[in-house]
């Protein structure tokens, strides 16, 4: 049986800008996916230093990675995207920002945070404007799930966020519902984070009439 994705994979191809920030610093920031396969891998590894983990699922072009990275130096940021010329493109605006703290990865999110993280490695999980998959009969591509949730639950240290925003009323319904029934996690609707910038995906939705959601919640 085919496995259900959330997410599925675009164009692979670069503009010259994404090819340029590419070749610049894919070999020092972009972890290849064969290396997620190698016995007993250490994620810790692949910045060089252990530091709290921060995850972004959904980097897309990066406009928020490289901007909140280089406000926690303290911190290692993995960003993980499928797309590759996102990645491209966010290696160009965290190299930007200044930010060395980032490493980028396109293997699947669920499966990243359920193999590769032990339970409590995880400091804080970002989660902006993930793929609605609008149509209600790909609801069940949607990321945010009641086993997501329990897995993000697991892998977060007590007192560790989970920050999520969306353009959708249906998803932010769907996701309150799920992860408020998830043991472990307190929180809700919150105020925007100011900190995150505003990023091409919630301009989209502003200019379509859409209520940005934002929500929070803590490990307990």
């Amino acid at each position: 049986m085919r496995e259900v994705l959330s997410y599925s994979r675009r164009g692979s191809r670069f503009t010259p800008s994404q090819q340029e920030a590419w070749d610049a610093h894919a070999e020092d920031w972009f972890v290849p996916d064969e290396l997620v396969d190698e016995p007993g891998v250490d994620v810790a590894s692949w910045f060089g230093r252990r530091a709290p983990l921060v995850v972004e699922i959904g980097c897309g072009v990066g406009e928020a990675t490289g901007v909140l990275a280089a406000a926690r130096p303290d911190v290692n940021v993995l960003a993980l995207e499928v797309w590759r010329p996102g990645i491209a493109a966010s290696l160009a605006e965290v190299a930007a920002a200044g930010a060395t703290n980032v490493r980028f990865c396109s293997v699947d999110a669920a499966w990243i945070l359920e193999h590769l993280l032990p339970e409590g490695g995880l400091s804080e999980l970002w989660t902006f404007f993930p793929d609605p998959w609008p149509k209600t009969r790909h609801h069940k591509r949607r990321l945010v799930s009641a086993d997501f949730a329990a897995v993000v639950a697991s892998r977060l240290q007590v007192g560790g966020r989970w920050r999520l925003a969306t353009d959708w009323a249906d998803y932010a319904e769907q996701m309150m519902g799920v992860v408020d029934a998830a043991p472990g996690l307190l929180g809700g609707r919150v105020p925007r984070w100011e900190e995150r910038p505003v990023t091409k995906f919630e301009r989209k939705g502003r200019e379509a009439g859409r209520d940005i959601v934002d929500l929070e919640y803590t490990r307990t």
